[in-house]
């Protein structure tokens, strides 16, 4: 190197250095003026892990409909095959094998936990073999398309914080569910419809309520709340613009009020108040968006015929699962379907048989037709519950009759399509159908995954609340890496 040059390099004085760190200087503030995030604070940019309406790697698929189950359908007569549990039929459930779980208040009192098989058979199908209840029929035919999983088991016992577990990633309540947690990780496809709706069925069976709080914003903005579709003449309440007043006046009266929210904005600096404007242009627009996408009059026969005639009765589970396809295949985020009916203390033989007979064909439809349209491979389906049920009785067994109590050791789900492999069983359960003996997945890992299919790190995706960051999965979960295409 010049010696010269090195001479001035460490002849470099006060003044020369002053004159060089003004300029630098100048270029902060200037960079500060014309992007005012662009210096962040350390404990800010901690706070900036996720950046909304961005995936954080290519998505396998984009869009989820799932079809939960409420009540808790029985693994044991669904799609985990115990023939050594019917052996056993009438004998008391082993101390080793229970290991000290408790019980609900069902059958904690009962001096013996009589073991029950199931009164169904099941048969092989498919390139994987899986074994499959005759009750699901229409199911088996889709076997090679789903992901049966085995291995699932959650924390709670009971019902409501069973279910808001699944649903928020928590027991309490006040919790964003995992479609608002979608709506604000990758927003909606259309901006006409909601990213994120409900629609709800009722069994024959004992169900289970279904709250709003299942599709609760949580402490997100409300725009990212759950919009619930009813069965009635108008899917989504006060919708319609009240007699007298036409789309021009709606128009004129949104805008007027639009002006006051932003000039009460500008006074209480609220983003609750920006909400409030997106929800009510999200309502106009929906005025149009919501008639022309629930129509079915324009089905074919082959379609309804697929789905079942139910299809055409609002409210039933098919109509449900048919709406579920024109709102997905209209991009709409998140779908979510409640099927209640599922709660099988007692008369469990009966019962399951119509709940099933209420969804196995619709479901198998959904896949089909999604497939069919070349969606599928798009859109992650999930059928399943919010827990298992026991492989003992509660109370007596009589013939042909017996009831089975809640279970969250184990218990089995079904996904399809979203890139999920297709006809493959993950994970397996003792003999006995009691414990997992392979690859258990806890609720957490699950949500993990589901996230990771749509291009979302659950790690990554939080919100900061009342000091504290939080997610879907908590402080827990990995992503089932094995079930991934």
């Amino acid at each position: 190197m010049n010696r010269e040059i090195i001479e001035n390099a460490l002849n470099y004085n006060r003044r020369r250095f002053l004159s060089k760190l003004s300029l630098g200087l100048g270029s902060v503030a200037l960079g500060s003026l014309l992007i005012p995030d662009l210096f962040k604070g350390s404990s800010e940019e901690a706070d900036s892990l996720f950046t909304p309406g961005i995936p954080g790697f290519a998505p396998k698929a984009k869009r989820v409909i799932y079809l939960f189950q409420n009540g808790a359908p029985s693994q044991l007569e669904s799609f985990d095959y115990k023939p050594k549990l019917r052996e056993m039929t009438g004998q008391d459930l082993p101390a080793s094998v229970r290991g000290g779980q408790r019980l609900t208040g069902f059958t904690a009192n009962q001096s013996i936990l009589p073991m029950v098989g199931s009164f169904t058979d099941f048969k092989q199908y498919g390139q994987s073999r899986a074994w499959i209840s005759d009750l699901f029929p229409h199911t088996a035919k889709i076997v090679d398309d789903i992901c049966i999983v085995r291995s699932m088991h959650t924390e709670a016992i009971n019902h409501d914080p069973a279910i808001t577990f699944f649903q928020t990633g928590a027991q309490q309540g006040n919790r964003p569910s995992m479609g608002s947690w979608l709506s604000y990780g990758l927003g909606s496809e259309n901006k006409n419809l909601p990213a994120f709706t409900v629609l709800i069925s009722r069994g024959k069976g004992n169900s289970q309520g279904v709250y709003s709080k299942l599709w609760s914003n949580g402490f997100l903005d409300s725009i990212h709340q759950g919009v619930q579709f009813s069965s009635g003449e108008d899917p989504v309440l006060y919708l319609k613009d009240p007699e007298g007043m036409d789309k021009t006046d709606r128009r004129k009266m949104l805008d007027r009020l639009s002006t006051l929210n932003e000039l009460a904005y500008q006074e209480l600096g609220d983003p609750e108040i920006n909400s409030k404007i997106r929800q009510y242009e999200m309502a106009y627009r929906m005025q149009t968006a919501v008639p022309e996408t629930l129509d079915i009059s324009r089905e074919p026969d082959g379609i309804i015929k697929m789905y079942g005639t139910d299809c055409l009765t609002p409210g039933t589970f098919a109509a449900n699962c048919l709406l579920a396809r024109k709102l997905s295949e209209s991009g709409v985020r998140f779908v979510q379907l409640y099927h209640q009916g599922w709660d099988q203390h007692g008369d469990l033989p009966r019962d399951i048989a119509g709940q099933a007979m209420d969804v196995d064909r619709a479901s198998a439809a959904l896949v089909t037709d999604l497939k069919q349209r070349g969606l599928l491979d798009e859109t992650l389906v999930i059928w399943g519950g919010e827990f298992g049920r026991t492989n003992f009785s509660q109370g007596p067994i009589t013939k042909d009759n017996y009831g089975r109590d809640h279970h969250p050791r184990c218990f089995s789900i079904w996904m399809a399509g979203g890139g999920i492999k297709p006809g493959i069983v993950y994970g397996e359960t003792d003999e006995l159908g009691y414990n997992i003996v392979r690859d258990p997945v806890h609720v957490h890992d699950f949500h993990a995954t589901v996230l990771h299919q749509l291009g979302l790190d659950h790690e990554k995706l939080v919100f900061k609340h009342l000091g504290r960051r939080f997610r879907l999965t908590d402080v827990a979960g990995s992503v089932v890496k094995d079930i991934i295409a």
